[in-house]
């Protein structure tokens, strides 16, 4: 028998440090082996308990949850997942932590005494589960480690020349901030992002993109008009789906019922693109775990778009690429580091276009699902 992971609970609150465990325990296949107030008696407890996973509040006295990943960064492989609040200033944290190496994160109910952490007990198990598996995040692509703000070019063309819309969840936030910082300033491309976020927390992730890129990059809102040289990250909880209209394609937001287990879901996005661009979308399903954005993909895939995965072992979590691949609905299968040429390929115009149709740009579909 398969022995459970173990997780060591970090957080300053004796409410949290009850009710994690407590959450927990009905899951045999994870044990919470220990608590800790602060990020010294977090980093003892790793040395005597060994966890497989840490769950680590970030607000602490003495040493904070930034402080604490960083050690634990230095010194152990252990994968950690931010347990964050709803505050602005939380969710800036939270952003750091992921750049930092966190493997994920979870926002805490905003009600934890009454009992609202039944809403995200499913969820936590699970990204403890996935991270157990996974192990300690993978070394970073070479990047901008300090975000800032890169000239951006006018663009003469008020519409862009391909949209690509972009499903991505756990692992995303890294990746995005890689792929984000390469593209250039002319980039004649508008992007649309999904990734599974909660609500309050995609606006500060907008905003870091938009510090590291020469994009333009927002939280969408209803009634954007897609343009060249920007990018629209979906805001948690809501949908996100593409109009045509005289003055071009506009995004129209939605509260409709959760798909695959998410709000924003990919494959709402996917479908739209497939309705409403035909032969011109784009979909793309980058590092994350789950099946979201699959069935949207073979969508676009039917009506004559693009599509693309990234490929498996420059994923973080590869359950929702891999889908795609074994599906047979990605037409291509690109690595993390050369995803902003591809990118850059196809927005380049016609010419520029046919010829990134043509570059073998893909690792064999048959041995990344093998991996």
């Amino acid at each position: 028998m398969k022995s459970p992971v173990r997780v060591l609970v970090v957080d300053d609150s004796a409410v949290m440090r009850k009710l994690i465990p407590q959450l927990l325990q009905g899951d045999p296949s994870i044990q919470v082996v220990g608590t800790a107030m602060d990020g010294l008696l977090g980093l003892k407890k790793i040395g005597e308990l060994h966890p497989d996973v840490i769950t680590l509040d970030l607000e602490m006295p003495r040493m904070d949850g930034i402080e604490m990943l960083r050690e634990i960064m230095r010194h152990y492989n252990v994968p950690v997942i931010i347990v964050s609040g709803h505050s602005e200033k939380s969710a800036y944290s939270a952003m750091k932590a992921l750049s930092l190496g966190a493997f994920d994160f979870i926002a805490k109910p905003k009600d934890a005494k009454r009992g609202g952490m039944d809403q995200i007990a499913r969820e936590l198990a699970m990204k403890i589960k996935v991270a157990a598996v996974a192990g300690a995040p993978k070394a970073k692509l070479a990047g901008d480690e300090s975000p800032r703000k890169r000239p951006r070019a006018p663009h003469g063309d008020s519409r862009p020349t391909r949209s690509i819309a972009i499903g991505v969840s756990t692992g995303g936030p890294n990746a995005l901030h890689y792929v984000f910082s390469q593209l250039p300033a002319e980039f004649s491309g508008c992007l649309l992002v999904v990734q599974h976020m909660p609500e309050g927390f995609t606006q500060m992730f907008a905003r870091r993109l938009n510090d590291c890129s020469a994009l333009e990059v927002s939280e969408a809102r209803s009634g954007d008009i897609l343009a060249p040289g920007r990018a629209f990250i979906c805001p948690g909880n809501r949908h996100i789906k593409i109009r045509h209209t005289d003055k071009g394609e506009m995004i129209v937001l939605a509260d409709l019922p959760h798909v695959n287990g998410h709000r924003p879901s990919a494959d709402v996005l996917f479908h739209s693109v497939a309705k409403e661009l035909g032969s011109e979308g784009v979909a793309i399903l980058m590092t994350g775990m789950g099946e979201d954005g699959a069935e949207g993909m073979r969508a676009v895939q039917a009506a004559g778009g693009i599509t693309i995965a990234q490929s498996l072992e420059s994923c973080i979590v590869d359950s929702m690429p891999r889908a795609a691949i074994e599906h047979g609905y990605a037409g291509r299968v690109v690595s993390l580091d050369a995803m902003p040429g591809v990118l850059q390929a196809l927005c380049a115009g016609e010419r520029s276009r046919h010829h990134a149709d043509a570059v073998d740009l893909v690792t064999s579909r048959n041995s990344d699902s093998g991996n």
